[in-house]
């Protein structure tokens, strides 16, 4: 495993897995007796930030669906037509 300029590595998928290490997961660095120590950081609500950005989308589309039903065809049209200038 390789260190980045950044001081950014890896954590391998299957150690992930094991640990139970998911995006949005809260994770403590530590060091004990000269070794480098990743810990998940218990009690903490851990979110997927894509299921956030996910949920969102369908909030945003369910939102524009309800605004579509409340116009004509025509308006919708309309709408979604460029404005020339």
């Amino acid at each position: 495993m390789v260190v980045t300029d950044k001081g950014q590595v890896t954590i391998p998928k299957v150690v992930r897995v094991a640990a139970g290490v998911v995006p949005g997961s809260q994770v403590r660095i530590v060091l004990e007796a000269g070794k480098i120590v990743i810990q998940k950081v218990a009690g903490k609500k851990t979110t997927d930030r894509r299921a956030q950005l996910r949920a969102a989308a369908v909030k945003v589309h369910k939102s524009m669906d309800a605004t579509f039903r409340q116009m004509s065809a025509d308006d919708i049209m309309d709408f979604l037509r460029p404005v020339n200038s």
